[in-house]
């Protein structure tokens, strides 16, 4: 379905560029068969209805959309009527949720906002039978769009020459736009970096402009978005929101960052752009791409200057390790997230500039837990790729080394913690040791013999070491 889809867009671009007509009526979507049935289920009712927004958008550039959303001339009650399970999703807008076994589809009266009082909802709405209506109060040209089978594509702003173009442009004035809803700037971005499209100048200086109304968005809506701008194909279209003053907003450590020159052979960027490029240069996973954001954050706070005019930053990952977790908890990301995006900003520099041993790398990953330590390599090589290509390989070179006495680590079945410790608090009681902390410093002592000698992780062998600390 996906390449079906993109054929069509394609064929689309192709004609309309021999003929200079309008070929939009050729575009077909595939929806769900769910879909089509809530659709067509409302048109024989009499009332019109189409799939919109970015399920439309997605469908035409060949992505899979995630949610099927309805537009509908039917009210609320009506559509209530139609369908025998329902849940008032959002009543005052108009929304109401059809569920089809398990899956339900938001089905959306067309409708006209009214004024906006808080940079994010309208004081009150008003239902309209007019999909033009409906389709003006959107955010984007790309997600103005509807679609049945009966009428075709519906494109009333130029979202189509939008995306042949790639560009984001508001669906009218962008002021009034991002003055109904503040969120709307950072999804401008969002959309950039998802799709890789530039946003058009217009659109572009009003997010400068306005970019302060930002403060009324809930940190939790933020969050939604950064995140989503960040597992993007292009996360350092984050430098957008830095130069519209955005970032000023919801992230100020960051313009700070920004502005934090590094000048060292071991780098070529300030520390913002040093962030923004390891971004790029590690996978789309939610807490690497975190790690990342936040594993310099610290570095301005630190920095000190030599008498020559380098710069360094001495302890900036304990620093940043803080920081990260403030304003973490300041957007509200869930407590299990912060863990584990701060354990490995704590970490990114462990062992750097010390002589690689297997002892060594046990002794690590007893410190940084078995859970962290493997993605610090990921970490680490996105790290240096960041950086000026100063002693690269090299870096590069002791990070796969590093790895490798991983893998031997795991390969040999080495002890490294006391989970893997071959002799258990039970077998020290059986012996005649109390409970308590007695007990658990036998256990450590233990562990930390056998972190340097791993052939003693046999139960026998800690045994007779275990009866030395009793007598």
């Amino acid at each position: 379905m996906m390449r079906k889809s993109i054929l069509l867009y394609d064929l689309f671009v192709s004609e309309r560029g021999k003929s200079g007509g309008d070929m939009k009526q050729d575009i077909r979507i595939e929806m769900p068969q769910k879909a089509k049935y809530i659709i067509e289920t409302v048109m024989d009712a009499g009332f019109e209805a189409y799939v919109v927004g970015g399920c439309v958008r997605d469908s035409i550039l060949g992505r899979k959309p995630m949610d099927w959303d309805i537009t509908t001339s039917a009210r609320p009650e009506q559509i209530k009527g139609l369908f025998h399970r329902t849940i008032d999703t959002g009543l005052q807008h108009g929304t109401v949720t059809v569920m089809l076994g398990e899956e339900g589809f938001e089905v959306t009266t067309y409708r006209v906002d009214g004024e906006y009082e808080d940079g994010r909802h309208p004081k009150e709405v008003t239902f309209t039978p007019n999909l033009e209506e409906d389709l003006k109060r959107r955010d984007f040209t790309i997600n103005a769009m509807a679609y049945n089978e009966q009428r075709g594509l519906i494109d009333l702003f130029g979202g189509i020459e939008d995306m042949e173009s790639k560009i984001i442009r508001c669906v009218g004035e962008p002021g009034e736009r991002f003055g109904e809803d503040a969120l709307r700037m950072l999804r401008a971005i969002r959309f950039s970096a998802q799709l890789g499209y530039a946003i058009e100048n217009e659109t572009l200086d009003a997010i400068g402009k306005l970019s302060p109304s930002l403060h009324k968005i809930s940190a939790e809506r933020i969050q939604s978005e950064l995140v989503k701008l960040l597992m993007s194909p292009h996360p350092s279209r984050l430098r957008i929101a830095y130069t519209t003053g955005m970032t000023k907003v919801f992230f100020p450590e960051f313009d700070r960052a920004m502005e934090t020159e590094q000048k060292h052979p071991h780098h070529c960027a300030s520390v913002g752009e040093h962030i923004l490029q390891s971004l790029e240069c590690i996978e789309a996973d939610r807490v690497l791409r975190l790690t990342m954001l936040f594993h310099d954050i610290g570095k301005p706070a630190v920095l000190s200057v030599d008498e020559d005019g380098i710069t360094h930053f001495h302890d900036h990952g304990v620093v940043s390790a803080d920081m990260a977790e403030e304003i973490m908890h300041r957007l509200k990301f869930d407590t299990d997230t912060i863990r584990k995006v701060c354990k490995l900003v704590f970490f990114h520099d462990y062992g750097i500039n010390a002589k690689t041993n297997i002892r060594m790398v046990r002794r690590a990953v007893n410190k940084i837990g078995e859970e962290a330590f493997p993605s610090l390599f990921a970490v680490r090589r996105a790290d240096i790729m960041a950086q000026s290509d100063y002693q690269r390989q090299e870096k590069l070179d002791k990070v796969d080394r590093w790895q490798e006495l991983y893998e031997e680590v795991k390969a040999k079945n080495q002890c490294i913690s006391l989970k893997t410790l071959a002799l258990k608090g039970a077998d020290l009681i059986a012996i005649g040791f109390q409970p308590g902390k007695e007990l658990g410093d036998v256990l450590r002592n233990l562990l930390e013999l056998v972190l340097e000698h791993p052939e003693y992780n046999e139960k026998e062998k800690l045994l007779e070491e275990a009866k030395k600390y009793q007598r």
